[in-house]
């Protein structure tokens, strides 16, 4: 069965042993650093909105398995609905709990009382072009905001830096787009529609030497205090209202993302071999 076909609601967490066991490598290999977590609370559902990072899948999983082994709480999340045209990659996804992101299944969700998580910035924020590290690329949207406020969900930012780092950026989007086949690939109207004009172009990327493999960055996130959406209660069509909302969530997870910065210059606990690597 096509996961698209399957209940949201129809999800079993998996246990701490086993997500001990599947997290170990990654764990090891990025160090990551949490800061934060008494922001979240197993009886009190919030919808967790963070940055997303170079082809997002890096971080994400860590922040999943370190939120369920510490506050038992089984983070759900919201993808874009291309994740689930490819075979095998949707079934991974589905296991771990993410859904769709659409407003139907977060609806649901939020009607279960879920912990949710969304990155606003969807598949272009993942597709990161030159200089665009830890930068929020949301265009228009505001459906978080909608979702927020229509079920009065508190909204938690959730920073994550050290992803961004790890892949340095060879050619992306705007590379293809002003290259021959891509100008010419993107006239054709079937293809610029499955392409987005553009915007889920990933980029070629390096990271340890001429590799792919990711260099040893030690990540770090940071969970901000929940934002109250209660004083916009039964505001949700308002459009001007959810821009408002959108803004003082963007401006609370970027000041996490600085934070975080800040704390990098100074952590002294990385370790020399990964100081080393992290160079190449």
């Amino acid at each position: 069965m096509n996961p698209t076909d399957k209940d949201v609601l129809d999800f079993t967490p998996p246990s701490v042993p086993a997500v001990n066991a599947a997290m170990k490598l990654a764990e090891t290999y990025f160090n990551p650093l949490f800061f934060g977590l008494e922001n979240l609370h197993k009886d009190k559902p919030t919808l967790l909105v963070g940055n997303h990072t170079i082809y997002g899948s890096l971080d994400v999983p860590l922040i999943f398995s370190e939120v369920l082994r510490k506050k038992d709480i089984a983070i759900r999340g919201l993808a874009d609905e291309a994740h689930y045209k490819i075979p095998l990659w949707r079934d991974f996804l589905h296991k771990g709990g993410v859904v769709i992101g659409n407003r139907e299944n977060c609806s649901r969700l939020m009607e279960a009382g879920e912990t949710l998580l969304v990155f606003p910035g969807g598949a272009r924020e993942v597709a990161k072009r030159r200089g665009e590290k830890y930068q929020l690329t949301w265009k228009t949207r505001t459906g978080f905001a909608y979702m927020a406020i229509k079920y009065q969900y508190p909204i938690t930012p959730i920073a994550s830096l050290g992803a961004d780092d790890v892949y340095d950026i060879l050619f992306d989007a705007y590379d293809f787009k002003e290259s021959r086949i891509g100008r010419w690939l993107l006239k054709n109207k079937s293809i610029n529609k499955q392409l987005r004009n553009g915007d889920v172009i990933m980029p070629i990327t390096t990271g340890i030497g001429p590799t792919m493999i990711p260099r040893p960055e030690r990540f770090y996130f940071s969970f901000g205090e929940p934002i109250d959406v209660t004083p916009f209660k039964g505001q949700e069509d308002n459009l001007e209202v959810q821009w408002q909302v959108r803004k003082l969530i963007g401006d609370a997870l970027e000041k996490e993302i600085e934070a975080l910065k800040r704390y990098r210059t100074s952590d002294d606990n990385q370790g020399l071999l990964r100081r080393l690597l992290s160079k190449y």
